[in-house]
């Protein structure tokens, strides 16, 4: 069954999904339009880009579509959801936005509006998103297949109930930020022993991705570890430093903070 999809929101997110499902179409997509409430140069960027269609005003389309995408931060939600309580004819709600489940989705919609939940990252632009989801109350097998059509167009998925979502946002939504840092730290390091920018950081990505393969592989992050630590070592001094200034601490309490954040910003 081929999909028409309304994106209500035109950032990074819902470009990187648009990237997704255009590389993966294999003729179940009709039409994408896209919406975007203050940006027209943005709009004019994906019509441009992409084979999508620009709509000034979503609710012109939103009886032409069978999906809706709310592509927009939590605080804009409840004035859409407000205005999209009158319109819609049991098309399929699904948000990326953080801390708004379908819980909160079908407060603010008619009764027995199919709903989900679904958070990328921004992995999504090149296929390897880690993206968890779930759905509301009255989601049937359409919409099941409609959410696999979205979910594999921008790389993995898990499923999990709505109160995971809230405890895993830091890990496959946040922390690939944390890791960004951290890769940005080493690079800044590496060029103050005198290498290029531009070899540092190619030193330290191709370093990163090597360690990630070694992860796929299955073995524990651990045994990975003590395999480069021998003890009394280089390596192992640079992990004590890292200890006694309490990295796995400073981490831990980073996750925290971000589900904490996420969790509240819709209340």
């Amino acid at each position: 069954m081929k999909q028409s999809i309304l994106f209500i929101g035109a950032g990074r997110m819902a470009e990187s999904i648009i990237v997704g499902l255009y590389r993966k179409n294999d003729g179940n997509l009709e039409n994408v339009f896209i919406s975007n409430r203050n940006d027209s140069n943005r709009l004019e960027y994906l019509v441009e880009k992409y084979e999508v269609k620009m709509v000034a005003d979503w609710k012109e389309k939103i009886n032409e579509v069978e999906v809706i995408v709310l592509a927009i931060p939590p605080d804009q939600h409840p004035i859409i959801l407000e205005q999209m309580n009158l319109l819609i004819t049991n098309q399929f709600i699904v948000t990326i936005a953080a801390g708004i489940g379908p819980t909160f989705l079908e407060t603010y919609l008619p009764e027995k509006t199919p709903v989900a939940w679904m958070m990328p990252n921004t992995a999504a632009e090149v296929g390897h998103s880690m993206t968890l989801f779930t759905y509301g109350n009255h989601v049937k097998v359409q919409h099941e297949q409609t959410m696999e059509f979205l979910l594999s167009a921008i790389g993995h998925s898990y499923y999990c109930s709505e109160n995971d979502i809230h405890l895993l946002t830091a890990i496959t939504g946040s922390a690939p930020a944390f890791l960004y840092l951290f890769v940005e730290s080493i690079i800044d390091t590496t060029e103050q022993l005198g290498v290029s920018r531009k070899v540092a950081s190619k030193l330290v990505s191709e370093m990163v991705y090597g360690s990630i393969e070694m992860l796929k592989t299955g073995q524990e992050p651990q045994e990975l570890r003590s395999q480069v630590t021998t003890p009394g070592g280089a390596t192992a001094e640079g992990l004590k430093v890292l200890k006694e200034g309490g990295f796995e601490e400073i981490l831990k309490k980073a996750v925290l903070a971000t589900n904490k954040k996420a969790k509240g910003e819709n209340e």
